[in-house]
């Protein structure tokens, strides 16, 4: 009888000593990632991309998305509840990866109204009229206008903006980037630097949820 119980005592002590072999495992490999990631920043983020979210958090989403996308339109809400269950601790950067054609003209509003600082309220209107501007993945984006007058925009500063060489050296930084780092399809996010391991919502959830367990 003993040796049966010192048999399941030494079973239990080699169990015990995998899962922390695991747990140490991830946790370096998550450690390697994240000084990977702090050590090329510059490439995942932009200078003046659109940030939400306190500026001293420690953990980043980094977001590629393209306005014309349904999937980015389906994935927003999500992306809110998950920075609202991780108060402070998350911060949310914008890239652009226009995908569709037509879509690099709506994002030049989007960036345009981002320098008025008015990004995130922007493309809550885009997103919500998607379904009358891009109908079947097919944009119409002149359409965008008639949308967005309720925001507060300068319209005819935005216009202007939209224009300027500048305007277009952003967007072919986003696109260089997205190239980069292996963006082919939107939404795609980064945590610190990680891809998502396959596409999915909670797949996104788990990334998050160990960043913001490894910073804090």
């Amino acid at each position: 009888m003993k040796q049966k119980h010192l048999v399941i005592f030494s079973a239990f002590l080699l169990l015990l000593a995998f899962v922390a072999g695991g747990l140490l495992y991830k946790s370096q490999k998550s450690n390697a990632a994240l000084k990977a990631y702090q050590s090329n920043k510059s490439t995942f983020i932009r200078q003046g991309a659109p940030a939400h979210g306190n500026p001293a958090a420690k953990v980043d989403i980094v977001e590629f998305l393209d306005p014309a996308c349904e999937t980015c339109k389906e994935f927003y809400p999500f992306v809110k509840k998950l920075m609202a269950a991780h108060p402070d601790k998350i911060r949310l950067y914008v890239r652009y990866a226009p995908f569709h054609s037509g879509s690099e003209y709506v994002v030049k509003i989007l960036e345009a109204a981002n320098m008025q600082g008015k990004f995130f309220e922007t493309l809550e209107a885009v997103f919500a009229a998607q379904s009358s501007w891009a109908p079947n993945h097919k944009p119409q984006p002149e359409m965008v206008w008639n949308y967005i007058g309720g925001v507060g925009l300068d319209i005819k500063k935005l216009r202007q903006d939209m224009d300027t060489p500048e305007m277009e050296k952003i967007i072919q930084q986003d696109i260089a980037a997205a190239k980069t780092l292996k963006v082919t399809a939107t939404p795609e996010f980064f945590v610190n630097g990680r891809p998502l391991p396959s596409f999915g919502f909670d797949q996104l959830k788990d990334l998050v949820n160990d960043a913001v367990g490894s910073a804090y």
